[in-house]
């Protein structure tokens, strides 16, 4: 089964630490979303290929679009592509941005999974990332969608912010853990190249926090989250059984997926391309009748093999069944040194089915990978 993401390239306000492509103004809007149907039409030929299991409106910030034209999008996708009876359709939303008329709005035009932006609940922390709501208006804004209807909620938040304490974050968790969520979402904070954040860092107007105390908050999320029923299928991903992001699970484990707006991606048998990150030039080209493709690559099958080993480690583990299906014999062989040391050193399970990192593993995954990418592959 494949997927379908929507970039939907709009902010009230960007966030210091964001990296992806954003404007602040929704002035484009209307020029964006004709667009943005157009591409999905030019696209048609997949339609009779698979079928699509998974539609995710990543940003940006989605919820920023009316429920009337997001429904219209849902539509589109549905008259353009065959989307199974059970899709999982997920849209990223900020607290700041709905309220619990639109969030039922939107439930009602055919979204079945949210996934809130919630970062933080301590309004001095959110102040620091430059979010838009507060601690209350994000928990309000959950409540609001269990009220709509919505049974599969999740939310994003951000550990190893500068001057964070052990007991701040985890009083975060602590919060977040009440809400009885269906789907967890922690990350470390990242400081990406060219944002605001690593201006900051730069001119050392704040202080990343050291590494063995970002480790000790991740090693304390994956025992609290344990201990409270989510399960750790992703390096920052943790649900309870049967809520495990289908979408995203597809990208992990290198299905076909389409992506339709500015800086999205698409890889599909092999393939991988990505449009221009630019609203204007994307609106533009589209409008001349021409893909707004800024690249794409043939992936090798040593490529394939690599980006299997990858994805396999950060995620629910390197599927041997696949590998060798995919690549012939025993294409491990090379790495049995590497394999049953990390099993030794308990960073890793393994079965006839699967290599899985332990949560100790996890802690080291990137350390891992290049010791499975610095060795010659079978493949």
């Amino acid at each position: 089964m494949a997927s379908l993401y929507l970039h939907i390239p709009f902010c009230e306000h960007k966030c210091i630490y964001c990296d992806f492509y954003s404007i602040e103004s929704i002035d484009p809007m209307e020029s964006f979303v004709r667009a943005l149907k157009n591409e999905i039409l030019l696209h048609d030929s997949y339609a009779a290929k698979e079928s699509f299991e998974t539609i995710f409106f990543g940003g940006g910030t989605p919820s920023l679009l009316s429920p009337a034209v997001l429904g219209e999008i849902l539509n589109l996708l549905s008259k353009t592509f065959t989307i199974t009876p059970n899709a999982e359709i997920t849209m990223e939303a900020n607290p700041g941005t709905v309220e619990q008329k639109k969030l039922g709005d939107f439930r009602a035009a055919g979204v079945n999974r949210i996934s809130f932006g919630v970062q933080s609940f301590h309004d001095d922390e959110l102040r620091f990332l430059t979010r838009i709501h507060s601690a209350d208006e994000a928990e309000s804004a959950i409540r609001s969608a269990r009220a709509c209807g919505f049974g599969n909620v999740s939310l994003d938040l951000i550990f190893a912010l500068p001057g964070q304490t052990m007991e701040k974050w985890m009083s975060n968790l602590e919060r977040a853990a009440r809400l009885d969520l269906e789907h967890l979402s922690a990350y470390s904070l990242i400081v990406e190249q060219n944002t605001p954040l690593s201006r900051m860092v730069r001119s050392k107007q704040v202080s990343q926090l050291p590494l063995e105390t970002e480790a000790d908050m991740y090693q304390a999320t994956m025992a609290f989250l344990h201990a409270k029923g989510y399960e750790h299928y992703e390096i920052s991903n943790y649900g309870k059984p049967g809520y495990f992001s289908r979408h995203n699970m597809n990208y992990w484990n290198h299905s076909n997926y389409l992506g339709f707006g500015p800086s999205a991606h698409s890889y599909w048998t092999g393939k991988r391309w990505w449009n221009i990150s630019n609203v204007q030039n994307y609106c533009d080209m589209i409008s001349a009748g021409r893909l707004p493709r800024a690249g794409e690559e043939q992936l090798e099958l040593a490529q394939l093999f690599d980006e299997r080993i990858m994805l396999g480690l950060r995620s629910d583990g390197i599927d041997l069944e696949r590998l060798r299906r995919e690549f012939g014999g025993e294409v491990l062989a090379p790495y049995r040194e590497t394999i049953d040391l990390l099993i030794g050193e308990q960073l890793a399970t393994a079965t006839e089915a699967s290599l899985r990192l332990t949560d100790k593993g996890y802690l080291l995954c990137d350390e891992i990978t290049q010791r499975f990418l610095a060795t010659p592959s079978a493949a």
